[in-house]
């Protein structure tokens, strides 16, 4: 009877515990993030935008809330492999680098992996392209290029798309993957498929731009021979000051040029900069940076630092579009030796530029860079003088002026 009764307690304990098992088994997962605005897509859709704008630790954070609310959420995944990409690529030493981008490829293959709809896929994909312009590994372009193919492949609800709101946005990377890889007529192509594609839509206004960077840079390197600094700088978004230095004494041969309208070989020799600004000591424009403080270049002379308390050159600051026209009307003063044209705006009442008052300093340094078609306005009629130069302004300026100038 003993027996009997262990017996039914073992079998009744038995079905307990199955019966439990089986509870918590079927039992919903219990949810992380419960409020309306707390979840997934809208951290991911925050956190694209963030990146957007530079800001890549604020980024970071919502992708990982995104994972939080749902580690398997592919898009988020895509988000953390560019910024891990981002990371590698700020990364100066090699072993932190190879460690950001291995992350990257992680989170790569994890969005690969959980992906769930076809728009999530499409995500995976511009993903991929976007990394491997980052960080151009072996091949990039060939995987970027198939990261394009197949996200113009899928069939994709495009009101599904977040962040990128339409497929469109493909061939704008592409576009960006062959401007960085200087092949720019396919560059061009993809900026202008973009346009094509829809009249109006999240990407039209970029691609117009990356369009028309294009089409400066293809100008400003045609028709004259450039050397590796100019080359160099045509590319880039912006100028530096160092950058500035060397382009105009390699390409526009300063010292020679002005050497030449010295008569006097002993007045030429005795010329030379006051002094060497600290921050450049080690610079690799150094000597460049030193020409230019020789000839008293305006717009690139020495600034006065209240930190250090004295005058720095600042080679890593970008130069504006208004710098650079006082650079501009700088050296066509002394290569003329015509005085006037450093007041031959002065006391006009009316400016042609809706952000330049005819009372501004740089009124008339603006007047002579435009009038003399070495720069120009916006559509609009702006001028942009606090935007920063761009490599291929800067180029097309100087091809202008060895031109007019007969400078070669």
């Amino acid at each position: 009877m003993e027996v009997r009764s262990q017996k039914i307690k073992f079998l009744l304990l038995t079905a307990y515990c199955l019966l439990l098992a089986v509870s918590f088994g079927c039992a919903k997962k219990i949810a992380r993030c419960t409020t309306p605005e707390d979840n997934p897509q809208h951290h991911y859709l925050r956190g694209m935008e963030l990146l957007e704008q530079g800001k890549i630790a604020d980024a970071e954070v919502k992708f990982e809330r995104s994972l939080y609310c749902e580690e398997k959420y592919s898009p988020a995944h895509s988000g953390m492999a560019i910024i891990n990409a981002e990371k590698a690529k700020a990364q100066k030493e090699p072993g932190y680098r190879q460690t950001d981008a291995n992350k990257a490829a992680g989170h790569l293959k994890h969005a690969k992996k959980l992906v769930n709809t076809p728009e999530e896929k499409f995500a995976y994909h511009i993903a991929g392209l976007r990394i491997n312009i980052i960080l151009k590994i072996k091949d990039w372009l060939e995987e970027a290029e198939d990261h394009f193919k197949d996200a113009m492949k899928l069939s994709v609800d495009e009101r599904r798309l977040i962040y990128y709101e339409g497929k469109e946005s493909a061939p704008y990377f592409m576009g960006i993957a062959y401007l960085e890889a200087r092949e720019f007529q396919k560059a061009r192509d993809k900026f202008s498929d973009v346009l094509s594609m829809k009249r109006e839509g999240k990407w039209n206004e970029k691609a117009d731009k990356g369009w028309k960077r294009v089409d400066k840079i293809v100008r400003a390197m045609g028709g004259i021979t450039l050397g590796d600094v100019g080359k160099e700088i045509a590319m880039r978004e912006s100028v530096s000051r160092g950058d500035m230095a060397a382009l105009l004494a390699d390409e526009l041969k300063i010292d020679k040029l002005f050497a030449g309208r010295i008569p006097v070989k002993s007045e030429i020799d005795k010329l030379k900069a006051e002094f060497t600004p600290a921050d450049v000591l080690n610079y690799h424009f150094k000597e460049e940076v030193l020409t230019m403080m020789k000839w008293g270049v305006r717009g690139l002379e020495p600034q006065y630092d209240q930190t250090t308390k004295a005058f720095l050159f600042k080679p890593g600051d970008g130069i504006t579009r208004k710098e650079f026209a006082l650079v501009l009307e700088d050296i066509l003063i002394k290569l003329t030796g015509d005085e006037k044209i450093a007041t031959a705006y002065f006391g006009q009442e009316k400016s042609p530029f809706p952000d330049v008052p005819a009372t501004a300093s740089w009124y008339n340094a603006v007047m002579n860079a435009t009038t003399r078609g070495l720069m120009e306005s916006e559509l609009s009629g702006d001028f942009r003088i606090n935007d920063l130069l761009d490599g291929a302004e800067a180029i097309l300026a100087i091809r202008v002026l060895r031109q007019r100038m007969n400078i070669y």
